[in-house]
């Protein structure tokens, strides 16, 4: 049952009337007056005339100011600054930490001059050699000068958005698009970077760029095929570039080795060639005074020993034809291989010269001979016997 029906006997009225009559809400005055008899005090009046304390103004002012006080305090961040304006002047940037301003006088904005942000551009872009190409670029910046950031322009953000279109626009007008697409990415990065930074640097933004990413470049879909086959045979080309130079660094070695034997060798023959001539030529110097001394017995000599150097590896057979009774046989190298056996086994080796020479042009070697000409004993009877 409700409070106010009929028949309510419980006189549960919501405001506290007991007995169901309703004075309405309490006067003000009234409350005044009990707040001032609490506090004791007797100057002042009321609007109805009657005596109000002045150190409950006091109280109230000091409790506004506390408050007043209290909300001025305020905390900066670590990744952050913020930019005090006093009656909307500029004083100057608050580093991280607790601080206090003058509420309602001074006002502090907060900037993240830490954190990278990014925007990224994206399009179908005309190249120099009038072709269509879908870009994507992503530029990476932070916060330098908060003040600038704020104030210098309605939105920095959107003004970078727009300098960053131009910017890439520009670059890829100006390249071709095999370049875009294959080679030329690195140059593009670095060429739209620094046309952005020229782009911003009057308006003086705040911000710093601090990456391009130039993600890879598409053409339009209508010629993927087309342009998928053009870099695919882009590509094989330089693969086979790398092979012929990893097979010129391969093959220059050896070649180089070659080069360097042959020249090793001609320099070797020919200096054997030439001891070999200045040694015929010694020789002969020593053998022209021999010859002089004693010519027949000198040419009989190089006859001899140009004979013994033919035959010595021949099989030799001494037969009697004049006499007309048996037939006379003797082996005679037989006979030799058993002197020479003996020889080499009683006298010591004989000195020879280095060269020789031979009616057939065939170099060998002779015996030495006194300077005097004369024969030695064993060579007398050698010629005897012979």
């Amino acid at each position: 049952m409700a409070w106010n029906e009929p028949g309510n006997k419980g006189n549960k009225d919501p405001w506290g009337n007991k007995g169901g009559n309703d004075k309405g809400p309490p006067d003000l005055d009234e409350v005044f007056r009990n707040l001032s008899k609490r506090f004791g005090g007797k100057g002042g009046g009321s609007a109805t005339g009657q005596p109000f304390n002045s150190s409950l103004l006091i109280v109230i002012a000091l409790i506004a100011l506390v408050i007043w006080a209290l909300s001025g305090l305020y905390t900066v961040k670590e990744a952050e600054r913020g930019v005090l304006l006093r009656f909307g002047q500029h004083i100057g940037e608050v580093s991280s930490g607790l601080h206090w301003k003058a509420t309602f006088i001074d006002e502090v904005t907060m900037v993240d001059v830490e954190t990278f942000r990014s925007i990224p551009a994206s399009g179908r872009m005309l190249t120099s050699d009038e072709n269509i190409v879908n870009v994507e670029l992503v530029v990476q910046y932070s916060v330098s000068d908060a003040y600038s950031y704020l104030y210098s322009a309605v939105d920095a953000n959107s003004s970078l958005r727009e300098a960053t279109d131009s910017a890439l626009r520009y670059v890829i007008g100006h390249n071709r698009m095999d370049d875009i697409l294959t080679t030329g990415r690195d140059a593009i990065r670095r060429d739209t970077w620094t046309e952005l930074e020229r782009i911003i640097e009057p308006y003086k933004l705040g911000l710093q760029i601090r990456d391009v990413n130039f993600l890879p470049a598409r053409p339009p879909e209508e010629v993927k095929d087309a342009f998928d086959d053009a870099i695919s045979a882009q590509e094989d080309e330089q693969r086979f570039i790398r092979e012929a130079e990893a097979y010129a660094r391969e093959i220059e070695p050896k070649a180089r080795g070659t080069v360097e034997r042959m020249a090793q060798q001609a320099s070797a023959y020919k200096e054997r060639e030439v001891l070999e001539a200045r040694g015929k030529v010694a020789r002969f110097e020593k053998l022209l005074p021999e010859y002089k001394a004693a010519p027949g017995v000198t040419r009989n000599r190089l006859y001899i020993d140009a004979m013994q150097s033919v035959l010595a590896d021949t099989n030799k057979v001494l037969i009697d034809t004049k006499n007309s009774g048996n037939l006379m046989y003797l082996p005679l190298d037989k006979l030799m291989d058993s002197s020479k056996s003996l020889r080499n086994q009683v006298e010591p080796e004989v000195e020879r010269h280095i060269n020789s020479v031979s009616s057939s042009g065939v170099d060998t070697p002779i015996t030495s001979m006194p300077t005097d000409g004369r024969l030695s004993r064993e060579d007398r009877i050698r010629q005897g016997r012979n």
